[in-house]
């Protein structure tokens, strides 16, 4: 099972601090949150502000979903969430 990520559509959840992002497996689509710890790993000079998470997920798109892909089991699960750790 592989998942894709076509739609690089992705918004900021002030309340939970993360991006939220998709992808899809065949025709289903599967919930991802990078949380912001993960973005602060990736670019500790990120601004705390929806405009700074946003442009540092768009800076470092390929990385994020890199372990998105390892982190997909396949399984039917409602969302999947990247920490900092997973970097």
């Amino acid at each position: 099972m592989a998942i894709n990520f076509p739609n690089t559509s992705r918004s900021y959840d002030p309340d939970g601090q993360r991006v939220r992002f998709w992808g899809h497996d065949s025709a289903s689509e599967v919930q991802f949150f990078l949380e912001q710890g993960a973005l602060l790993k990736l670019d500790p000079k990120t601004r705390n502000n929806e405009a700074g998470m946003l442009a540092t997920f768009d800076t470092w798109l390929d990385r994020i979903h890199a372990v998105a892909r390892k982190m997909y089991t396949g399984a039917r699960k409602t969302f999947y969430t990247l920490a900092a750790a997973d970097f």
